[in-house]
C-alpha cells in the first residue's frame, strides 16, 4: 500500500478527496492528511514518510511553494515526489509548478485522472531523479 500525504489547509479538499482515494482503491492508498505546511513538517520529523505527497499551492501561513522549498532542501524529503494542487490557475502558476514539481493538478480534482497521474509518478520514482 502506498502512502499519500494530501497538504491543504481546506478541510473540505482533505475530505472529498481522502475519501474519493480510500474508498475507490483503499487497497492501494492510505491518505495522510496535513491542514498545513507545518502540520506536514511535524509529520514528516516524526518519520510518516509518504511515497508521494499532493500539494496545495494556495495556502495561509506557509504557501505551497514554500512548503516545496523546504521540501527540497531536506536531503531526507529532497526525493519525495510532489504533485501541485490549486484551484487558481493562471499561466505563470502552471509553468512553475510544471517546472519544479512531478505534476500539477487543477481543482476541483478528478479522482481517475488523479490515481492515474499518481501511479505514473511512483512507477518512474525509482528509475528517475525525483525533481
Amino acid at each position: 500500500m502506498k502512502k499519500i500525504m494530501l497538504v491543504d489547509d481546506e478541510k473540505d479538499q482533505i475530505f472529498s478527496i481522502k475519501k474519493a482515494l480510500e474508498d475507490t482503491y483503499g487497497d492501494e492508498y492510505k491518505v495522510v492528511p496535513a491542514n498545513s505546511g507545518q502540520e506536514c513538517f511535524e509529520l514528516l520529523e516524526n518519520n510518516e514518510i509518504p511515497d508521494l505527497i499532493l500539494l496545495d499551492i494556495m495556502m495561509s501561513e506557509m504557501n505551497g511553494w514554500e512548503v516545496f522549498e523546504k521540501l527540497k532542501n531536506t536531503l531526507e524529503w529532497s526525493k519525495i515526489p510532489v504533485i501541485f494542487l490549486s484551484a487558481v490557475v493562471d499561466e505563470t502558476s502552471r509553468i512553475t509548478a510544471n517546472s519544479l514539481a512531478r505534476d500539477f493538478i487543477e481543482k476541483p480534482v478528478n479522482v481517475e485522472e488523479l490515481k492515474n497521474r499518481i501511479d505514473k509518478i511512483l512507477r518512474t520514482k525509482n528509475t528517475t531523479d525525483s525533481k
